[in-house]
């Protein structure tokens, strides 16, 4: 028996991976959450599979059921949006599932920001531009974050930001970041990213925020800051020049 942590992807059905979706099809117990999970999904599922859905369970009530399903001998697909190695609780998970000696396995999926990115059809690293992606969040109505990880100290870099869970702090993340990056810097949100519903907002620290209030965006978004979601004018990159070598012998 083992238990799949399993990334279902940013919200469309068809961003699953083949793997996970090997693993769900032979699932004998699948516990997903509700209000992120895409419904397509769980047809995939077998006909006699139990399916729990998680959204009202605390982190005792959920292991309790992966505990269950070991003892019956049954494996378990644990669905997460997105990618469990983000923003995911999957450590507190794991960190139960050893206690009780139960092995697992994590199947990676693909993480939101890479689905934002891909709306917006913007690479989040341009040579010249930006070169590093900083994923973070913000502590309110959250787990407090570790001493220094502010998005101050982060803006101070200047690389390119993508906050979870803050769009209904946006401004307070403009507050933040405005003295780092100046007013005119590029933002993005991209709420319910590869759903039906997607929704994309495009605009500067300085007008985000009234953005953000007239589409009434709450929840399930992320926010892109950074000149690369504008860059025009930048150098090729070193791994497509003619005056690489190539050769390999």
């Amino acid at each position: 028996m083992t238990v799949y942590i399993v990334g279902a992807g940013p919200g469309a059905a068809d961003l699953l991976t083949v793997r996970g979706l090997r693993l769900l099809q032979g699932a004998s117990v699948v516990i997903y959450a509700g209000a992120l999970v895409p419904k397509e999904l769980l047809v995939e599922a077998p006909s006699g599979a139990r399916l729990v859905d998680s959204q009202d369970l605390d982190l005792d009530a959920i292991v309790a059921e992966m505990v269950r399903a070991h003892a019956d001998g049954l494996d378990v697909v644990r669905l997460h949006s997105g990618d469990p190695s983000v923003f995911s609780a999957v450590a507190e998970q794991v960190r139960r599932l050893d206690a009780h000696g139960i092995p697992y396995e994590i199947v990676p999926g693909v993480p939101a920001f890479a689905a934002a990115a891909a709306t917006l059809g913007r690479e989040l690293t341009v040579p010249g531009v930006g070169q590093s992606v900083v994923l973070t969040r913000i502590a309110r109505r959250a787990t407090p974050m570790p001493p220094g990880e502010t998005l101050a100290a982060f803006g101070a870099t200047g690389a390119t930001l993508v906050l979870h869970l803050a769009v209904q702090a946006i401004g307070e993340v403009v507050s933040e970041l405005e003295p780092h990056y100046g007013a005119d810097c590029p933002v993005a949100v991209v709420a319910y990213a590869s759903r039906d519903d997607e929704l994309v907002l495009r605009g500067t620290l300085a007008t985000i925020s009234g953005l953000v209030a007239e589409s009434g965006v709450k929840r399930t978004a992320v926010i892109v800051v950074g000149r690369v979601l504008t860059a025009e004018q930048f150098p090729g990159s070193h791994l497509y020049s003619p005056d690489r070598c190539r050769d390999t012998h």
